[in-house]
């Protein structure tokens, strides 16, 4: 059932790059290692609604309903705005310091990191596309077997997001001392917020 194509180029997908992992990078370096595991559990948690409408095809009507598509895409947009400016104007107010974050704020951070994903029309579109090929030709209980390819697909993201959590948590010891650096970061994590969002705009069904 789990192809080792499927684990393989699952594995690919969810490393790159891309608005959850910056999110869940970002956190790790301002938070500490509590958020980032909570970015990462926020950002898996938000690809459940896309893979329940790829599995019941609710993800058709995104792709032929230009104005359904439309109205989430510019959610998103505004979202990863929102996201930038926060961001930026955070910058020179860094923190690092574990027990800085409050449950509330833990939470917080992960419905944060939930509708950075839950506001990705492309992502319906991607599962609905991604999934099917690697179902049996023969199978008898396609909707199970789409269940445990989400499933799969969920826990290797949450291991991966947390991987990448932890990472920009140990790497934050060498850079916390220059604030310079961490101008920068910030900077730069608000402009790639902006990118992204840019990069939603454009995209079409």
């Amino acid at each position: 059932m789990l192809s080792t194509e499927f684990l393989i180029t699952s594995l690919v997908v969810v490393l790159l790059p891309g608005t959850g992992v910056i999110f869940t990078v970002a956190t790790g370096l301002s938070l500490g290692r509590r958020a980032s595991i909570f970015a990462a559990l926020g950002c898996t948690l938000g690809i459940i609604p896309h893979l329940l409408a790829s599995i019941f095809g609710l993800a058709t009507l995104l792709h032929t309903s230009s104005l359904a598509f439309q109205l989430f895409k510019y959610a998103g947009v505004i979202y990863l705005l929102y996201l930038a400016w926060g961001m930026w104007k955070e910058t020179g107010s860094i923190r690092f310091d574990d027990s800085g974050t409050t449950p509330v704020q833990n939470w917080r951070i992960a419905l944060q990191a939930m509708l950075i994903n839950v506001l990705n029309p492309k992502l319906s579109i991607f599962f609905l596309a991604f999934l099917p090929q690697f179902l049996p030709a023969a199978t008898t209980t396609p909707l199970a077997d789409m269940l445990i390819l989400s499933l799969s697909f969920m826990l290797m993201t949450l291991l991966v997001f947390i991987g990448y959590g932890l990472f920009a948590h140990h790497i934050k010891h060498y850079i916390q001392h220059s604030p310079t650096i961490l101008t920068w970061l910030q900077r730069s994590f608000a402009g790639i917020f902006v990118a992204l969002s840019a990069r939603l705009a454009s995209s079409e069904q």
